[in-house]
């Protein structure tokens, strides 16, 4: 993944800059080594461009593993590009998909890499923030890494979701704010109320730095309903 990290931020990096002049801040707050987990508002796919373009080292995002195994040409450019940008499939063939999350995010963290997670679970079906899985204060407690809120701006304008390219004429951007610190709460990661009450924390702190409404509904339920479809029952760790 290096290597191609590298080569997108030659190639790519500069184009970003000079075409859609990012306004980014606060990357102070971000360790320049050691694990830490960066926690983020999902937008648009052109989060996965902007949200890491003014840090200097990686962020690695989980994600399906269906991404890496397609067929052919079209299976290679996939694998490739989602390795590129980080993405690291989770293997689920050892149990349920928030167990299978958990692990995997605990070995990156293990490895001293940062580690990028959307606590919403989906893209948001529009520009508002929605409620955060639990998952996410399970992997803050059981590592113990610093957490990092992480607010992405305008990136839904930017790139809206079903449209190919992003637009001209918007101007995108990342936030990172302070560490949280849930060293209080050590001891108590199976504690469903624990860590319901972290993760609220952690979507406060993504809201106050995005400025954007809160919708205390998981966003899966609102997109499944906008689609016609039964929504499906929330898995909290996930």
């Amino acid at each position: 993944m290096l290597w191609f990290w590298i080569l997108l931020r030659i190639v790519l990096s500069p184009i970003l800059y000079v075409v859609w002049r990012p306004r980014n801040s606060g990357m102070r707050n971000v360790p320049k080594r050691g694990p830490a987990i960066l926690v983020s508002n999902h937008l648009s796919f052109a989060d996965h461009f902007f949200g890491p373009l003014p840090l200097m080292r990686p962020i690695f995002f989980l994600g399906k593993a269906e991404y890496f195994t397609g067929k052919g040409i079209k299976g290679l450019i996939s694998k490739a590009f989602m390795t590129g940008v980080g993405v690291v499939p989770v293997d689920r063939t050892g149990g349920s998909a928030a167990e299978a999350a958990l692990e995997t995010g605990l070995r990156i963290l293990k490895e001293g890499k940062l580690l990028g997670i959307y606590p919403e679970g989906t893209r948001a079906p529009d520009n508002r923030l929605y409620k955060g899985k639990t998952g996410v204060a399970r992997l803050a407690l059981k590592s113990r890494a610093p957490v990092i809120p992480m607010a992405m701006l305008n990136t839904f304008e930017l790139m809206p979701s079903g449209k190919p390219l992003f637009k001209l004429g918007v101007r995108p951007g990342v936030k990172f704010g302070e560490p949280m610190d849930f060293s209080r709460y050590y001891g108590h990661e199976d504690d469903p109320e624990t860590l319901r009450k972290i993760t609220d924390e952690i979507m406060q702190a993504i809201r106050e730095l995005s400025g954007q409404e809160y919708v205390d509904r998981y966003a899966a339920e609102v997109k499944a309903e906008l689609a016609g479809r039964e929504a499906r029952p929330e898995d909290d760790d996930g």
